[in-house]
């Protein structure tokens, strides 16, 4: 052209470039309106449609499309958002079950029953529901509709239980949490939902009530009067009088009593549960806690049982010698060899309940008094019972923790408020049988 004369050397080439545009400027591109497009920008006559691309972080080319320049641009501006941000182009298309398969994938340091447990949730309650969606548009609504949704409707027509949602909250946070640490997402959707979904539903968490001591003793002296349940007084004697987890209980071995001692090691945990090849049965696991490690003790009545269970084992002829992941001779065992499990004890728990229920209201109409009914309780009550006996005699609290196997001092803060209350409440009723104020 006139007045330029092009130089062809390669470190003056940015320089040329930059004359050639700026007095001889190219046209911009437009689209069917002759509207001026941006870089990056263009107009697909064929498809009808406009389109943006752009390169990301990851180096890669990328592109977007709009039926209207004005939603190309509202997209334009997340994306330079999502830049200035550092987010992820490359996850734009990743779906919730995309992201759950590498979390399960990665998820290392949880006990096998947890984890099992984990998947359970997921597979049941939040896969069937929102996996298939993208993760960019997962909103917190969209969590907060999948909450009131399980808590409105689900499998037995009841309210869902709060553990069991704290549960399913709890995987779902985890999860999306490995999105937001990829930096497919700028937060997580899940945060603050649960307080939500608590308050809108009044949610409380049950509080395990403990037998009263009428109510225990009761039920323990209805036991020892039938030969029936000669065999059951004494697995319900060891569980009163120890305070055992009913994991800790039915893995308990006969090497794990020390009668030198007097006492009663519990280093382990029996649990029946599914596991992750689909099938359920018994396996071996550490305490649910470090805490839970401890040497308990024993009580006068609970000696006396274990005694008289080993010596009517040795009249029957019967041994447990079933072996589990290395561990045999459990002390109680059901009549096919096998040890307990923890779900035939509460069923077992159901019907001395109503077979004692039915004897004291008969009792109690010919003797013409108010009779002691059971409440229904299951063996996790029963370790609520000993805890709560033991604080109306115990001061030290740091005692019964230890004893109990609690990890955090918190909870047996909690029963031991809840004994001494009742303790107060029964003293004072003792004191107004004494004497008259009016």
């Amino acid at each position: 052209q006139k007045g330029f004369t092009p130089v062809i050397m390669t470190d003056v080439k940015p320089f040329l470039l930059y004359r050639v545009e700026k007095e001889y400027p190219m046209e911009r591109r437009k689209d069917k309106n002759n509207r001026v497009l941006k870089d990056g920008e263009s107009y697909r006559e064929k498809e009808h449609r406009y389109m943006y691309r752009w390169i990301d972080s990851d180096k890669k080319r990328h592109c977007t499309y709009a039926q209207t320049l004005r939603e190309l641009r509202k997209k334009e501006a997340e994306i330079n958002r999502n830049k200035s941000d550092g987010i992820s182009s490359a996850g734009s298309n990743l779906r919730l079950d995309d992201v759950y398969k590498l979390w399960k994938k990665n998820k290392v340091g949880l006990k096998q029953s947890t984890y099992v447990n984990y998947l359970y949730m997921y597979d049941h309650f939040i896969g069937p529901k929102i996996g298939k969606m993208k993760i960019k548009d997962i909103r917190k609504s969209t969590i907060l509709g999948l909450y009131n949704d399980l808590t409105r409707s689900n499998d037995i027509g009841k309210t869902m239980a709060i553990n069991t949602l704290e549960t399913i909250h709890n995987v779902l946070r985890q999860v999306l949490q490995v999105a937001v640490d990829d930096d497919y997402i700028r937060k997580n959707p899940t945060d603050g939902v649960l307080r939500e979904v608590k308050q809108a539903n009044n949610y409380e968490r049950p509080k395990r009530k403990a037998l009263t001591l009428e109510q225990q003793n009761a039920f323990v002296k209805f036991l020892k009067s039938k030969p029936l349940y000669y065999a059951w007084s004494i697995l319900f004697a060891v569980l009163l009088g120890t305070g055992c987890r009913i994991a800790e209980f039915v893995g308990l071995r006969w090497c794990d009593i020390d009668w030198e001692n007097n006492t009663i090691s519990i280093n382990h945990n029996l649990v029946y549960r599914k596991h992750t090849d689909g099938k359920c049965y018994f396996s071996v696991t550490t305490p649910k806690t470090s805490a839970g490690c401890r040497t308990i003790p024993m009580m006068k009545g609970v000696r006396r049982a274990l005694e008289d269970e080993k010596i009517l084992q040795q009249e029957l002829g019967v041994r447990c010698t079933t072996v589990i992941d290395g561990y045999t001779d459990f002390v109680f065992f059901n009549r096919f060899g096998q040890p307990h499990n923890p779900a035939a004890i509460n069923r077992e728990i159901d019907r001395l309940v109503l077979a004692y229920n039915a004897q004291e209201m008969e009792k109690a109409a010919e003797e013409n008094r108010t009779p002691v009914i059971l409440p229904d309780f299951s063996c996790h009550q029963l370790r609520h019972t000993f805890c709560t006996r033991y604080c109306e005699i115990e001061p030290n609290i740091k005692v019964i923790q230890e004893v109990m196997g609690h990890k955090d001092i918190k909870t047996t803060m909690e029963i031991y408020a809840e004994a001494q209350k009742e303790l107060k409440e029964r003293s004072v009723q003792n004191i107004s049988g004494k004497f008259d104020v009016y």
